[in-house]
């Protein structure tokens, strides 16, 4: 970026963290729960 350029406002730059941060914890709570099927599917699950 050169210096003549504008910064984007502060809170585009943290809207812009924020969705990264969500959709990467999405990403692992899927993961997580696919890894949870499959192991409920090969009768590794939790008693209960």
């Amino acid at each position: 970026m050169t210096e003549t350029e504008e910064k984007k406002p502060l809170w585009q730059r943290l809207g812009w963290l924020v969705l990264i941060w969500a959709c990467s914890v999405t990403a692992l709570g899927i993961v997580a729960w696919l890894l949870r099927q499959f192991m409920s599917a090969a009768g590794l699950g939790t008693p209960g």
